[in-house]
């Protein structure tokens, strides 16, 4: 799909209360009920990412602000870095665009390991799938630069692949996270001389992923999965690891846009809010509690499990009040483009 096809589901920027153009990226700090942001090198130098309070991006691990670009991690071993959003995500569909690098010293399979994107209820949490937590809750798209399952013969890498997790399943490395994956393509991303991006696509709980990494401007398909049920107030983020083998991965932009799709009042009601991310046709197992608290002793385990219920019932009030909140901001932005029309 071209470029400009793919334009028309955008949500004109002038009409969200920006400038003139043809782009549906919000403004940064807009307010819960309109996440959109964009992300680009000159806001890294300038503003926007940080360890301050007033930092809409954050920063994790080894990764490094540079001239033109965020670095997750150096061409070295054993680094990982992160670059979180602050704001969470209450847009109904959006389209998030990657602008990225994947380069370094290493020859043919003598490199590593990838980068990730994520939309996921928690941030800011290292840990072994490419930089960032395993049974993470949400959705996670991998580009993989290495092959650890030495046997298979199916794939080419780089590879990338999306994975959707309730909090139940961990991210298979030995296997390059097969058993878990929704689908993938090859994708020739290292050591290229032209720009690299990849965009995810939510609408309708229609999960599609495309690239442009041809030098051609022209997205080609990906990944495309129906059923995909992902809750909204959910954080975007990027991060990378490398381990005995290396590469710099490099961020160079991360643009959300708002895309305006019309809804039957049937789709109204198929699609109503959900809490926990999930694939229609694709049962993922249920959460079950730490091994620690299954060999606590009874007194011990009941209160942590009452503990644990507090906490989670006392953020109800939260998640509906901002869900009311989003909600009549889309009123108000549609009545709005009506009065304009």
């Amino acid at each position: 799909m071209k470029g400009r096809q793919w334009e028309r589901w955008r949500r004109p920027w002038n009409r969200l209360g920006g400038g003139s153009g043809g782009g549906g990226v919000c403004r940064l700090g807009m307010g819960p009920g309109c996440c959109s942001f964009s992300f680009c090198w000159g806001q890294a130098r300038g503003h926007g990412v940080g360890t301050s309070s007033s930092s809409l991006w954050n920063l994790m691990g080894n990764a490094m602000v540079m001239t033109q670009y965020v670095r997750l991690t150096p061409d070295m071993q054993s680094k990982q870095g992160a670059l979180w959003n602050r704001l969470p995500c209450f847009l109904r569909d959006w389209e998030l665009q990657v602008h990225f690098k994947i380069h370094g010293q290493g020859k043919k399979n003598l490199h590593g390991d990838g980068l990730a994107i994520w939309y996921t209820k928690d941030r800011m949490q290292p840990g072994p799938v490419f930089g960032n937590m395993d049974k993470f809750v949400g959705l996670g798209v991998f580009v993989d630069t290495y092959p650890n399952e030495e046997k298979q013969q199916e794939r080419v890498f780089p590879y990338i692949s999306a994975m959707v997790n309730n909090g139940s399943l961990s991210y298979d490395h030995e296997r390059d996270g097969r058993p878990t994956e929704l689908g993938g393509c090859t994708a020739i991303v290292r050591n290229l001389h032209y720009d690299t991006f990849l965009v995810i696509r939510y609408v309708k709980r229609h999960l599609t992923i495309m690239m442009d990494i041809d030098g051609k401007h022209e997205w080609r398909d990906c990944i495309e999965v129906p059923g995909v049920r992902l809750p909204r107030g959910y954080y975007f983020g990027t991060s990378s690891i490398t381990g005995d083998l290396s590469d710099n991965h490099d961020v160079i932009s991360l643009k959300l846009f708002e895309l305006t799709v019309e809804r039957t009042p049937e789709e109204e009601k198929l699609h109503r809010d959900v809490f926990l991310p999930s694939v229609d046709n694709m049962k993922l197992p249920e959460r079950s509690e730490p091994k620690a608290l299954l060999l606590s002793p009874p007194a011990t385990t009941t209160s942590v499990t009452v503990a644990q219920e507090y906490r989670r019932s006392r953020h109800w009030p939260e998640h509906i009040a901002r869900w009311v909140f989003s909600r009549l901001q889309q009123l108000v932005r549609d009545l709005l483009l009506s009065l304009e029309l």
